[in-house]
């Protein structure tokens, strides 16, 4: 099995991660079109889908060679991480929603607030210039602190498709932002040599009724499914269906699917193919997916800041109540980041302005960043790129996702349709600063002393960087299907 692995340092990762259940007879997503072709999923019994399980194996067996080749290099020492540690690792996305689906603290319950949805968690956006010559592709991972140790991978895979020894899996080489002793980018940020770009921002599950359909056989956890979909998924729809598959409803999010096969430069907005743009939400039991080019053709935007878009999500997954309890904040539509990016979108002209916004922090002096019912108003929670370490510890906050906590930015990454044939994009660590936002310095914070940091440089004061790999490897124009 040929693989090869680039990879660079970018910029303390969390130990977490659940056993994995498999059956020979699994349940998986039925596919129902709608007449206006987006289509939802449900849930029935049927025989093993070969090709699928055969790609979940891959995964794991990639897992093995990762923790052999990891003990090798260790040596046997009392600080060795068994394989079940690395599994923690690479599943951290799927555990959060599994303790709560199995409820694993007796006796405490989460508040509303804080159910499904524990503080919002990245911001994305796509964006077509004012003279169609370029599509960009953007998302910032909201993370803890201790997070910023980061590693950019490339994988090359040899993978054939089932029963073909003539050619390679459509994803065989993917790009994305990662971490050490992960195989997934986990933000989630990727670039697959089909010549999609796949990212999400997590929209969670505050209904504690839909944590019934999260069962401990039959269904394959988010992190394999997003790999999967990843090498098999030759455009938005493809891959939509094949994410479909096996829903754990666990690490539930909004996710964009950029088919730039479907993008010329040049073509006017109107003009835009249909399929450029796929959207999937996910939540336990249900997920909807559509082909929402008509949103780019409309607006030259689509915004992603951990709401659901599909109101049909949006209802099931329990956020009005959220909204009669809290307000604005948890719209879809009025919530600060949907009302900055806005406002904002039309300033983006290169790829550097479409970074400068994802990195954008100036919520001292935003109004739409101002948060009437705390102290004090400005709050760093309600910007593109978030600095809650600067919240006071002392203020007063309605939930504790505006608050004083350890939960900032950690990166900004951007793309565009000539950086994706050599899988690049631009990068940039650690949580924004200037202006008025101070760069984070471990040796100044008062999260200094609390959190892990090993490894970590003590300033975090780096410029956007442009990932360039070592091989070269060209998106696949001729993706059989398209």
């Amino acid at each position: 099995m040929p693989v090869q692995a680039v990879s660079i340092i970018f910029g303390a990762f969390v130990l977490l991660c659940v056993t994995y259940a498999s059956a020979d007879s699994v349940r998986f997503a039925y596919v129902t079109t709608t007449a206006d072709g987006e289509y939802e999923v449900s849930f029935s019994d049927a025989g093993s889908m070969r090709e699928m399980q055969g790609e979940v194996k891959l995964i794991y067996r990639q897992l093995d060679g990762l923790h052999a080749g990891y003990k090798k290099a260790k040596g046997n020492t009392s600080q060795m991480l068994s394989y079940d540690d690395l599994l923690w690792l690479n599943i951290q996305g799927d555990l959060e929603d599994l303790m709560e689906a199995l409820d694993t603290s007796p006796g405490v319950k989460l508040p509303l607030v804080l159910r499904g949805r524990k503080g919002a968690s990245c911001s994305a956006l796509i964006k077509l210039l004012d003279d169609s010559s370029d599509l960009y592709t953007a998302q910032d991972t909201w993370s803890s602190l201790q997070s910023m140790l980061r590693v950019l991978k490339k994988y090359n895979f040899g993978f054939h498709p089932l029963g073909s020894q003539n050619s390679t899996v459509p994803g065989r080489s993917v790009s994305f932002s990662s971490y050490p002793g992960t195989i997934l980018s986990n933000d989630d940020f990727y670039i697959t040599s089909a010549g999609l770009v796949t990212q999400e921002t997590t929209i969670g599950n505050s209904n504690a009724s839909l944590w019934s359909h999260v069962k401990p056989v039959g269904q394959v956890l988010e992190f394999a499914r997003v790999l999967v979909a990843n090498r098999l998924g030759h455009c938005g729809r493809s891959w939509s269906k094949i994410f479909s598959l096996y829903n754990s409803g666990t690490y539930n999010n909004q996710w964009m699917i950029v088919d730039y096969n479907r993008f010329k430069p040049g073509t006017k907005r109107s003009q835009l193919k249909n399929n450029l743009l796929w959207v999937l939400e996910q939540i336990p039991g249900y997920i909807k997916a559509a082909d929402k080019t008509d949103v780019l053709r409309n607006q030259s935007y689509w915004p992603s800041y951990n709401a659901a878009y599909f109101p049909e999500v949006f209802n099931l997954s329990g956020v009005p109540v959220l909204v009669e309890k809290y307000g604005d904040w948890f719209t879809y539509d009025r919530t600060p980041r949907a009302r900055i990016f806005r406002r904002d979108h039309v300033k983006v002209r290169d790829i550097q302005s479409m970074m400068s916004l994802m990195r954008y922090s100036d919520y001292q002096h935003d109004n739409l960043s101002r948060c009437d019912e705390c102290t004090p108003k400005q709050n760093a929670e309600n910007i593109i790129a978030c600095r809650s370490d600067l919240n006071p510890a002392n203020g007063t906050y309605p939930f504790q996702s505006l608050g004083h906590r350890s939960h900032v930015a950690t990166d900004s990454k951007v793309t565009g349709s000539s950086l994706v044939l050599n899988l690049q994009f631009w990068a940039a660590s650690g949580p924004p600063h200037g202006g008025s936002t101070p760069v984070f310095d471990w040796s100044t914070s008062d999260f200094g002393k609390s959190t892990p940091h090993l490894g970590h440089p003590v300033r975090w004061e780096f410029p956007p960087l442009l990932q360039r790999w070592e091989s070269d490897i060209v998106v696949n124009r001729t993706v059989k299907g398209r």
